[in-house]
């Protein structure tokens, strides 16, 4: 099965550079956006073979994810957890036969790490959703996860420890994820690669020097990682400040 995620920056953005062409170039089972930026009825577009689900912020042009599937899912559950967590459109939950699929956009912690106390209860209870999940079936958790886990993930790692995405809460709650019983797919086959990053800021031309960080993942459950054929990330791909990452599961 492959499986694909993409944070595009904006759903109607990315429409006009390309991204139907990329739909059918990935030939993917799963594909799996971030930050769509839109409610359903504001984009209209086909995409034959694929079902489409949207889970919108309530608040317009904010956040907002799609998992876009070729096999219709047994059930389709949106957000989790208390109320705090349902009014931005971060979560998509597909239950397949084999395993459930979660498809994340994590709260940026913003600047200052104004927003880090909500992130670290935010983390909290989706590691306790997840492994709740794990319990039932295997889980497959994907998306811009907004950290940089390790300092190979990033080309500045100093300059950058106590910045949104690389502090050392928000890299401790990646680990405490991974020491529940999950596995970071992308490390699981290339544990040394570096310079492998999925987003690079709009400045300093940082995409074409290829200054970048690795914030958007494919964690699997444990006793998936014997069935981790590939997993890409997808640079060469354009049409937002991220680029996607692929999973192939046998």
């Amino acid at each position: 099965m492959k499986l694909v995620s993409w944070n595009v920056n904006g759903l109607r953005a990315c429409l006009n550079k390309g991204f139907l062409d990329f739909v059918a170039l990935a030939d993917a089972d799963v594909i799996c956006l971030q930050e769509t930026k839109l409610q359903p009825h504001q984009v209209s577009f086909e995409l034959p073979g694929y079902r489409m689900y949207f889970n919108s912020a309530d608040k317009a042009g904010y956040s907002g994810t799609a998992v876009l599937t070729r096999k219709e899912p047994l059930n389709v559950t949106y957000d989790f957890g208390d109320d705090e967590h349902r009014h931005e459109g971060r979560v998509i939950t597909a239950e397949y036969e084999d395993f459930y699929l979660v498809c994340c956009y994590t709260p940026n912690s913003q600047d200052e790490l104004r927003r880090l106390p909500y992130r670290m209860r935010w983390e909290d209870d989706l590691r306790e959703y997840l492994c709740g999940l794990d319990q039932t079936k295997p889980v497959v958790y994907c998306g811009d996860l907004n950290v940089a886990h390790e300092e190979i993930d990033l080309k500045n790692p100093k300059t950058n420890r106590f910045n949104p995405g690389f502090s050392d809460e928000e890299r401790g709650k990646m680990t405490e994820l991974l020491a529940a019983g999950f596995v970071d797919s992308f490390r699981a086959l290339w544990p040394d690669r570096a310079d492998a990053y999925s987003w690079w800021s709009y400045r300093a031309a940082s995409r074409a020097r290829n200054v970048g960080w690795r914030i958007d993942y494919f964690i699997v459950s444990e006793r998936l990682r014997g069935h981790i054929k590939k997993a890409e990330i997808w640079s060469e791909i354009m049409g937002s400040d991220h680029c996607p990452v692929m999973l192939e599961l046998e």
